[in-house]
């Protein structure tokens, strides 16, 4: 943690719930951007966190606009900042439902017209500033404020469709890990074209769990496999070291989701079908990496 850089762009004050993961996440996304960034928030927690002007937590220029409108907003600002010969980094910084929910058509248009942003989809899967409610990234089983039974569909895979758009750089991450995070989003920003990185972000109050588990959640979903972390440059997947090791010798699945309040009473059939998704997901992934499909 030493290497990381001292300034801060996110101050203290913000009003984020006890344990914020995706808060922590933001810290150390605009460390690695630096103070020459702007960022584009649509409704989601964040829009919330960072309080109201003159007294926000955000020590860079925030444009908050409509849930579906991001990717849309990041475009037309890089165009213009292009076109005054700005180098200003361009973030879009949204939850799971303004990602793989409400703006995924905005996100889709930006990634096909090459607009040279940074995409950063930090994932509580669920609408986390409403009440948690299921989104497409909710996990199969997690009981939300509208599955309270617990959710019958599977996460969408939203890297396999950002995947299919071709970026130049995409990479996954999570708030448990800073330091990887970091360096992703410094290599993001030194390479050109649309980024995108998904950050698995864990949410106390809609996970149910301890706010002072939050780091520990983080690394229970790499170490069983159920977050991986990888980076795909110039179409080459590369699968990060510490899921690589997870992989030959992964925790129980049964650990990471009893730890949480929002599997509770969870059927054996949604633990399989979760089991089989990430090996699924684990195979796919390592035969990319060998160059096998």
């Amino acid at each position: 943690m030493s290497e990381l850089p001292k300034e801060e762009y996110l101050k203290k004050c913000t009003s984020a719930c006890a344990g914020c993961s995706s808060t922590l996440c933001l810290r150390y996304v605009l460390k690695a951007a630096g103070p020459d960034t702007v960022l584009v928030v649509p409704a989601c927690c964040t829009s919330v966190l960072q309080g109201i002007y003159p007294t926000t937590a955000m020590n860079v220029p925030v444009y908050n606009v409509a849930f579906a409108a991001a990717a849309a907003c990041a475009s037309g600002m890089s165009t213009a900042f292009s076109a005054t010969g700005k180098k200003t980094n361009v973030i879009a910084y949204a939850g799971d439902g303004g990602t793989v929910d409400i703006g995924i058509q905005a996100l889709s248009g930006a990634l096909e017209r090459g607009t040279n942003f940074l995409y950063i989809c930090y994932d509580n899967e669920a609408y986390g500033n409403t009440g948690m409610q299921r989104s497409g990234a909710t996990p199969i089983g997690a009981r939300t404020t509208t599955t309270p039974g617990g959710k019958l569909e599977t996460k969408k895979d939203i890297d396999r469709i950002v995947a299919a758009h071709e970026p130049p750089y995409m990479a996954t991450a999570c708030s448990a890990y800073p330091q990887d995070l970091y360096k992703k989003v410094k290599k993001a920003l030194s390479i050109q074209g649309p980024k995108f990185i998904h950050i698995l972000a864990p949410c106390p109050p809609g996970w149910r769990y301890p706010t002072e588990k939050t780091v520990e959640l983080g690394k229970l979903a790499v170490r069983t496999g159920v977050w991986m972390l990888y980076e795909r440059e110039a179409g080459k997947l590369t699968i990060n070291g510490i899921s690589k090791a997870a992989m030959k010798k992964p925790l129980p699945l049964e650990e990471y989701l009893s730890a949480q309040g929002r599997f509770k009473g969870i059927s054996v059939e949604a633990i399989r079908e979760m089991q089989l998704t990430l090996e699924r997901n684990q195979r796919r992934l390592r035969n990319e990496e060998e160059g096998l499909c």
